[in-house]
């Protein structure tokens, strides 16, 4: 029987594939490429697909992503619950992963024994010789266990309820977000380069976004939310933005944000412990 392989992201699943080409398995690997750590949830899954077209919606509006993302993913997940083949899930600790593995546990909960996973660190993806690396790991796949699909089957139909805007993922928790908070950090990382000096306080987008990974975000942010804020950043007078999609801080706008009061905090939605 065919065995087949899904893993979240681009660079992850090229190296599975040639991984798997390396110990000449035959294989499948399916790539899951939306990112669920942002933009809306809900009725993602409900037949007719009315979330997905939500979700495709989401990712136009932003305008660096292709909106058949959302398709792609839904189309690819009906067809794997139509299949009888083992499935094994590849992840990492990353918020994007973790959503990901507990979407397809919903999705095949009724299939329990179909499912097995390999948990990956972050540099066994990330590295130059990442096939290598996770040619290694190929013997690793192990079943889960009937207890823990329940589980994450309901951590993903709770992150659905929830809709948040973004999905932070924290001491093994994840918890909703909105688009203000993120906007917060960009500016704050922006006012920590102000006082540089002028050509070193525009700081480029993918410098921003792994500043904001490594900052606290709880998610990788990928480029496309990235572009996205500083778009909307920079319509509100929030930041200055070149033509090359390097931002810096707006005039005067530090100290416009310290002359505001503060915005009323909403709490957090809170999903179960992993």
């Amino acid at each position: 029987m065919t065995t087949i392989h899904l893993i979240y992201g681009e660079p992850a699943v090229t190296a599975l594939r040639q991984a798997l080409e390396a110990a000449c398995r035959p294989d499948r690997v399916i790539a899951l490429r939306d990112d669920l750590t942002v933009g809306p949830l809900r009725d993602i899954d409900v037949a007719g697909d009315p979330g997905v077209a939500q979700r495709a919606a989401f990712w136009e509006r932003l305008g660096d992503a292709p909106p058949a993302l959302a398709h792609d993913d839904c189309a690819a997940l009906n067809a794997l619950e139509a299949d009888d083949s083992h499935v094994v899930i590849w992840h990492t600790h990353d918020a994007a992963h973790q959503l990901a593995l507990r979407r397809v546990c919903y999705r095949l909960r009724d299939m329990p024994q179909r499912l097995n996973e390999v948990r990956l660190a972050a540099d066994e993806v990330s590295r130059p010789n990442a096939a290598a690396r996770i040619e290694a790991r190929l013997p690793d796949a192990a079943p889960i266990s009937v207890l823990r699909i329940t589980r994450l089957a309901l951590e993903w139909q709770e992150a659905k309820f929830a809709n948040g805007e973004t999905r932070r993922w924290r001491d093994n928790t994840f918890t909703s977000g909105t688009w203000n908070d993120l906007d917060a950090m960009i500016l704050d990382v922006l006012d920590a380069h102000e006082g540089r000096p002028a050509d070193a306080s525009w700081l480029a987008s993918d410098a921003l976004g792994a500043a904001l990974t490594r900052g606290g975000a709880g998610f990788t942010v990928g480029e496309p939310v990235v572009l996205w804020r500083l778009r909307e950043l920079c319509a509100a007078e929030e930041l200055r933005l070149r033509d090359d999609m390097c931002a810096a801080c707006a005039p005067l706008a530090a100290a416009a944000r310290a002359a505001r009061a503060p915005l009323p905090q909403t709490a957090a939605h809170l999903s179960l412990p992993r």
